[in-house]
């Protein structure tokens, strides 16, 4: 397990039956997982503050943390996902009950159809089209004019 300490490479997003298809909602669903899992990678801390000892005391079993100002504060340390649904089964099911991979495919339909990349800056642009034309040189290529 040692070997595998600070491993910073998921790969595979997208990939479907041992990488022979690729699902382009099943790939915002990994990412999706890869940004939960980069979040958890960045570190948990555990002190008294995080762990709410002093609060869990005071208020004891059963009672009511969601008001007490710690709560309030470190709800926003959680990972944040956009995609997995965490509301409770009525609410979920009041909302169409759509399930991940419905959810992941139709992320994945609206970035298709509304993104727009910022284009290259111009000498980024040149320096990679000087590259590609060495590569289909070396390669004995004749490039698009």
């Amino acid at each position: 397990m040692a070997a595998l300490a600070g491993a910073n490479l998921i790969y595979g997003l997208g990939m479907i039956e041992s990488g022979v298809t690729f699902d382009f909602g099943q790939l915002v669903m990994d990412n999706e997982i890869a940004r939960m899992i980069k979040h958890v990678v960045g570190g948990v801390r555990v002190d008294d503050e995080s762990l709410a000892v002093d609060d869990i005391a005071a208020v004891g079993a059963f009672g009511d943390f969601l008001s007490l100002d710690a709560t309030l504060r470190h709800m926003r340390e959680l990972s944040q996902p956009t995609l997995l649904d965490r509301r409770v089964r009525e609410d979920w099911e009041a909302r169409g009950a759509s399930d991940l991979a419905q959810r992941s495919l139709d992320k994945a339909r609206e970035i298709l159809e509304t993104h727009r990349p910022e284009p290259l800056p111009d000498e980024v642009a040149a320096s990679i089209h000087t590259i590609v034309e060495a590569a289909d040189r070396a390669a004995g290529v004749s490039s698009p004019a």
